[in-house]
């Protein structure tokens, strides 16, 4: 019957999967194995089965609760061509516009839900969408690169930057190994203070398990220097606590 309806109990499994992963400001992952985010380019790529992700209740859940425009807006697109399949379908796309926290995606769902549906109306939207995150991306890189700037010329308190580098990553969703690479820059660069480094460290969390280690083991295997040995004795203790076992 849910099936009929449009729906799926593994997606409404999903959707409450999602839910929770909101509630905790987890990442969402791709579906599969392995510690891949899911990417707005994911979600507008209609080439990529996103399994669960098909089914318009966890779509739903990203359009409305993602804090993220991009992916809000590309959870919305997936889910406009599945609108004609039935009127209940419709009617919970229909209600993005007045439950998600973005205005961009209640102007998309008002140009669709006034089209019928059209699907020449659904792929304009689709190509601006696209437009809109690549736009969206660049923007939150910039802004990186302005805090690394006022960071360093101390108009910016290290906390506050530190914070901002992760809200600003993930808002703009950042590749997870250009945001690898910039972190391991910044833990073994000689220009940033070990204050700063150690605010990174209680971060780390936020990033998928996988790069996390990454992080740890290559900045261990780093060349030996004065500015690194606090950041090094610090992640070994964090690497020896990860491992399998060690419950505190």
């Amino acid at each position: 019957m849910t099936k009929a309806l449009g729906f799926s109990h593994e997606g409404l499994e999903l959707a409450l999967t999602l839910r929770e992963r909101y509630q905790n400001h987890e990442p969402l992952m791709a579906p599969g194995k392995g510690d891949k985010l899911l990417m707005p380019e994911h979600l507008l790529n209609r080439d990529i089965d996103l399994q669960g992700y098909e089914d318009p209740l966890p779509l739903a859940m990203v359009a409305t609760r993602d804090p993220d425009s991009p992916m809000s807006v590309a959870a919305a697109v997936r889910l406009s061509p599945l609108g004609k399949d039935s009127q209940l379908v419709g009617g919970v796309f229909e209600m993005l516009g007045g439950t998600s926290k973005h205005p961009v995606v209640k102007q998309m769902v008002d140009l669709i839900s006034e089209s019928d549906f059209d699907p020449r109306m659904i792929a304009k939207v689709q190509r601006n969408a696209e437009k809109f995150v690549a736009l969206s991306r660049k923007r939150y890189a910039e802004a990186l690169k302005k805090n690394l700037k006022l960071l360093m010329g101390g108009d910016l308190e290290p906390r506050r930057f530190v914070s901002e580098f992760f809200e600003l990553s993930e808002a703009g969703n950042l590749r997870v190994d250009i945001r690898k690479r910039l972190i391991l820059g910044l833990l073994t660069a000689d220009t940033i203070r070990p204050s700063i480094k150690f605010l990174f460290l209680e971060n780390l969390q936020r990033l998928p398990p996988s790069v996390r280690n990454e992080i740890i083991n290559e900045t261990l295997k780093a060349p030996a220097k004065p500015s690194l040995e606090a950041i090094k004795q610090e992640l070994a203790w964090i690497r020896l606590d990860l491992q399998p076992g060690n419950v505190h």
